[in-house]
């Protein structure tokens, strides 16, 4: 039947496919149930058959939306031959998620391209995914992972998906078709069309039923008899009228039509079963619901509410005895057989509980956290013994507010927390998460951790799941909390243990906690463990080696599996982990100076915070965005900020949080030229000793604290502070904090020392890398040298300096050098010359004409297909060659400057 009212979905779909062809892409469908989206995808499908287009099918079904990868594995059926020909890490990859093979998870970039390798072959490809909706979490997060990744490919992705039903695919920026009711002329005309014998007056009802839904006009006149209608359903939604005639159709089938159907509606895969005849399932083919593939025998429910009609229509006898016989078709340790046995049981069974378990473990090791958390609580359901159903429970609860990003965690966690009632490990990690994550108190977390370790038994022989998961929130919150006690009753809890902590647990312990006092001894290991991190595909481990790089900056070498950590969050993917890597990424920018892409990145990893209730790391953000607004000489933003940081950090004694608020103060204070208030806020920090080992976060102040005791006349105290940095070894743990520790020294250098002391800290292997402390030491090299009279070597310090604090946007420090060259005698010229304009490339002089007709980044990337990353690292390219510091400036550069190549 031609599809009647879809004309202009039919020209768009033909456009898209035929684009795809060539250039790769994807597309949804939106719509409610029942108004033609499977119609139109079949059309496109045929559309690309006739043009030479392979089509490859998958669905999401609604009974098996907690079956990891089951999407990907419908998806990829029809290529099992082809997977040979793939290297073997796609190979691998592929095998891994979808079970056929046993190895660590595959990280979700490797998959991806290991899917695009095996789709995006000589000929052209259209992956049509019908139910979005319904797809298993881990096949829907890469599904929209690739969907981004399609331009060029050849491969096209076209999607249908209920509106409103699916954020992970909705909110991934897609290009959309809205597909609506029929109006009322096209409506008249597809039920003339398709029952031309209806007598007007059932006509009439049948229109007034169905409200423009398609599917209600062809289905509800088969059930009007002689055409009388039935008695109206009212104000029914039209899905709920058309599952009740769906309902009677299926009661009407021979009782083996109704079995096996019910066999293929709980099963999903489409596939015929052995014991099953063509023969049983002719009834429900004659009554147009369901249809048998001519050649493969494959069963496909021409609508998904017939699926869930059967379904509904069973007792629970049968559903238990259909769901016994799906678990003799798997194998003995697969998800699928453990899921299929736990549907079928009705009451607690360990056994069943310990496969279910075991499965998720697997699931979890595959890369779906999402996928182990619903598993581990239906094995609590079904656990006889009270102490077995809390442990799996607890620990489901602590993927789903550490890993997933649920933090809906009932109340009781809180308050079993507040009460010690919380006897278990896994229990007590998953209280713990909770709170840290919303930002609880961390003395009541402190207590709750240490007894439950206390309460785990002696001797503990072996780090099982739930065990190295409390230590690590334990470190975490010793690291928040930033004081001695905390960290010396981790230590004491951790020697009680008796056992050497896993690799990870083992880095954090020191370059997290007390990098002043333990980094050194574990850099090798921390650097060897970054540089396999490119193959880690589980997100956790991903990120907890960021922690461990943060203070000993290292997270350059994370950049890569962060992104990809952030990547998989946006599809849908692990919040929890894309959060922390939101934040790690962030420091890292803010340290090595790309701050207008940290600027953004903020407001991106704040809107996942606050939509997902992760108050404390959060406020890691909002540090980010307070150090450049001090930085800027944005003091208001600063103190509106900091004021929020205080508010909640203080009451629940959060010291790390107040040690941000209180280092973006310090800048504020130092930038504005307020010297004695930002030493003051500085040695809030670096108190009692200059290099606190239990306050790591001071290894980011040591700068401040020094540059504002000079400027403030206490030499006597910089200099102190600088004998302690000194002491503390600092500058052996990387090039930032040797280039802090030797520009501190010169700047309280005595006589004539001061210029082997700057040239020395200036000469720092990678100072380049850390820019804004790179040019204050410049500066500050520069007014020594200006009152020395030496006035050609201050000019070029100054200069460089100024260089620097313009691309920055620093302006109060941009002022401050701009000042100190005029009293050399030298004016600084901001015009743009055509030698300056001649240095930018093609690309970046599009770019730059894009940013001054105030195009953002994103709207930028999107014209020229290029990622905001990009777009940024090409604008930070740009501003130095102009002579400018900030997009302000661009219309005014490119309008005044020469054009390239003018005479």
């Amino acid at each position: 039947m031609r599809l009647v009212g879809r004309e202009r979905e039919l020209v768009l779909l033909h456009e898209f496919v035929d684009d795809a062809a060539s250039d790769g892409g994807a597309l949804l469908i939106v719509g409610e149930a029942g108004v033609g989206k499977t119609a139109l995808l079949d059309a496109a499908a045929a559309h690309a058959a006739t043009i030479g287009v392979r089509v490859l099918r998958a669905s999401g079904v609604e009974f098996e939306a907690e079956v990891s990868f089951a999407g990907l594995h419908q998806l990829l059926s029809p290529l099992r031959a082809e997977l040979a020909a793939l290297k073997p890490d796609y190979r691998r990859a592929i095998g891994v998620a979808l079970g056929l093979e046993e190895g660590p998870p595959p990280d979700p970039l490797t998959l991806v391209n290991a899917l695009l390798a095996l789709l995006a072959g000589d000929a052209s490809v259209l992956v049509v995914v019908d139910d979005l909706q319904w797809l298993d979490r881990a096949s829907a997060a890469l599904f929209a992972i690739l969907a981004r990744r399609l331009s060029g490919t050849g491969v096209g992705l076209l999607g249908v998906v209920r509106a409103g039903e699916s954020r992970v695919f909705e909110d991934a920026g897609l290009a959309e078709i809205a597909v609506g009711p029929l109006d009322d002329d096209a409506a008249a005309a597809l039920l003339a069309e398709a029952f031309p014998g209806l007598v007007p007056r059932a006509a009439q009802r049948v229109l007034t039923e169905a409200q423009g839904n398609p599917l209600a006009l062809i289905e509800l006149p088969a059930h009007l008899g002689s055409g009388v209608p039935e008695p109206s359903l009212g104000r029914t939604p039209v899905g709920r009228r058309l599952q009740v005639y769906f309902a009677r159709q299926i009661d009407g089938l021979p009782g083996e039509t109704r079995a096996q159907l019910l066999l293929a509606a709980l099963d999903g895969t489409g596939e015929l079963f052995p014991a099953i005849s063509v023969s049983d399932l002719e009834p429900a083919e004659r009554a147009r619901l369901i249809h048998i593939h001519p050649i493969t025998r494959g069963i496909q429910f021409r609508h998904p509410l017939t699926r869930s009609a059967i379904v509904r229509r069973s007792t629970d006898e049968e559903r238990r005895q259909a769901h016994r016989q799906l678990a003799n078709r798997h194998q003995a340790d697969s998800q699928r057989r453990a899921w299929h046995l736990a549907e079928a049981t009705s009451g607690p069974d360990e056994q069943i509980a310990q496969l279910l378990e075991a499965a998720a473990l697997k699931t979890k090791g595959r890369g779906d956290p999402v996928g182990a958390m619903g598993l581990l609580l239906r094995a609590a359901e079904l656990s006889p013994g009270p102490d077995d159903h809390h442990r799996r429970a607890m620990f489901a609860t602590y993927l789903g507010a550490d890993i997933t990003g649920d933090l809906t965690a009932p109340n009781v966690l809180a308050a079993e927390a507040s009460t010690g009632r919380s006897h278990t490990i896994a229990a007590a990690v998953a209280a713990a998460a909770y709170m840290v994550n919303s930002g609880g108190d961390i003395d009541t977390i402190h207590r709750l951790l240490l007894g439950a370790l206390r309460n785990a038994g002696h001797p503990v022989r072996v780090w099982d799941a739930p065990l190295q998961e409390i230590v690590y929130v334990l470190q975490a919150n010793c690291s928040f909390g930033s004081r001695a006690d905390l960290v010396a009753d981790y230590r004491a809890a951790l020697d009680r243990l008796g056992l050497d902590p896993p690799e990870v647990l083992g880095l954090l312990g020191s370059t997290f906690l007390e990098p002043a006092r333990l980094a050194l001894p574990s850099l090798v290991r921390l650097d060897e463990a970054i540089s396999g991190i490119g193959d880690q595909a589980d997100h956790a481990h991903a990120v907890r080696l960021g922690i461990a790089a943060m203070y000993v900056d290292r997270l350059a070498g994370c950049r890569n599996a962060l992104w990809r950590v952030v990547d998989h969050g946006r599809a849908g993917g692990a919040i929890a982990s894309a959060i922390k890597a939101f934040a790690l990424l962030g420091f890292d920018g803010l340290l090595s100076g790309d701050w207008d892409w940290v600027l953004s990145l903020a407001e991106e990893g704040l809107a996942f915070t606050t939509r997902h209730h992760y108050r404390l790391l959060g406020g890691f953000l909002q540090y980010d965005q307070a150090m450049v607004a001090a930085a800027r000489g944005d003091r208001d933003t600063v103190r509106r900020i900091t004021d929020d940081l205080v508010s909640w950090a203080a009451p629940n004694r959060i010291g790390f949080v107040l040690q941000l608020a209180s280092h973006a103060k310090a800048l504020a204070a130092l930038s504005h030229g307020e010297f004695e208030t930002a030493y003051h806020r500085a040695a809030e920090i670096c108190s009692p000793e200059t290099v606190p080992l239990y306050k790591p976060a001071a290894l980011w102040v040591l700068l401040d604290l020094v540059e504002a005791a000079v400027r403030a006349g206490r030499m006597t105290e910089a200099s102190t502070h600088v004998a302690d940095i000194d002491t503390a070894g600092v500058a052996a743990i990387s090039p930032r904090l040797a280039l802090i520790a030797a520009g501190a020294a010169a700047m309280t250098a005595p006589g004539d020392a001061y210029r082997d002391a700057f040239d020395a800290a200036l000469a720092t292997t990678g100072a380049s890398r850390w820019p804004f402390p790179q040019a204050r030491i410049q500066l500050a090299y520069g007014e020594r040298l200006r009152r020395a009279k030496a006035t050609t070597e201050a000019r070029k310090q100054l200069t460089d300096a100024l260089d620097a604090f313009e691309r920055l946007g620093a302006a109060p420090w941009a002022a401050r050098a701009r000042s100190e060259l005029r009293a050399s005698g030298l004016a600084h010229n901001q015009t743009p010359t055509r030698a300056m304009m001649d240095a930018l490339t093609p690309q970046e002089r599009e770019i730059a004409g894009l940013a001054a007709a105030g195009l953002t980044n994103k709207q930028i990337g999107e014209r020229l297909y290029l990622s905001p990353r990009t777009v940024s690292a090409h604008l930070y390219n740009v501003f130095p060659k102009l002579g400018i510091s900030s997009r302000a400036a661009l219309r005014d550069a490119l309008g005044d400057a020469p054009p390239s190549g003018s005479m």
